[in-house]
């Protein structure tokens, strides 16, 4: 299957930064008297816009967030980041052995991103071809970031594959008429839409689709 764009997610597709995050929001909720164990943040929240975390955290403890809530966390988030951040197995592999074009397109904020890229070795394969949902003013599951990062590559979305680890990413991918790949490492979501193509590891893509060129 050969493709003209190849499209990534950023968090949990190429860097281990979910789980990262994940850990430090718990901690966080802890503060405020708010327990949650790290697997049920990691499987409720995976991939989802900010804003609706903090709203389904809300209803589920019946009591408001900080008004700060997500300021402090992003700037908890930032240097343990840097101490324990890893790309994804195969990541820095798969993005140096492309020859078609690739690039991001991220729910998180953009300069989140940078910093995850920059941690791991991968910002200079992106620089300049990076999508940020808050640029555009939409969230996956909406497929708009999609259809905008292949517009704005010149791609035809029917010749573009998405790499997504998350729910939210491979419904967006799917509704914008993508191929989409869903990396599951470990645990196959069983919400997963029957049109994605599971992969456990990145290097499957090779397997899949002609993304050498």
């Amino acid at each position: 299957m050969a493709v003209d764009l190849v499209i990534f997610d950023c968090d949990g597709t190429l860097v281990d930064s979910e789980t990262v995050a994940t850990d430090v929001m718990v901690d966080y909720l802890d503060e405020l008297g708010m327990q949650l164990s790290a697997e049920v943040a990691l499987a409720r929240f995976k991939g989802g816009r900010m804003a609706d975390c903090v709203a389904e955290l809300e209803q589920m403890f019946g009591r408001s967030l900080p008004a700060d809530f997500t300021k402090v966390l992003r700037d908890r988030i930032a240097p343990v980041l840097q101490q324990r951040l890893q790309p994804i197995e195969g990541a820095l592999e798969l993005v140096q052995s492309l020859k078609v074009p690739f690039c991001m397109a991220s729910n998180g904020p953009l300069h989140q991103i940078k910093v995850s890229l920059s941690v791991t070795g991968l910002w200079s394969y992106f620089e300049g071809r990076i999508f940020s949902a808050y640029e555009v003013g939409s969230w996956k599951p909406a497929p708009d970031l999609f259809l905008h990062a292949a517009r704005t590559m010149g791609a035809e979305p029917a010749r573009c594959a998405v790499v997504e680890d998350s729910l939210p990413g491979v419904q967006a991918g799917i509704a914008a008429g993508m191929q989409v790949f869903a990396l599951q490492a470990e645990q196959v979501d069983a919400e997963l839409p029957k049109q994605a193509k599971v992969i456990s590891r990145l290097a499957e893509l090779h397997e899949h689709i002609n993304i050498a060129g």
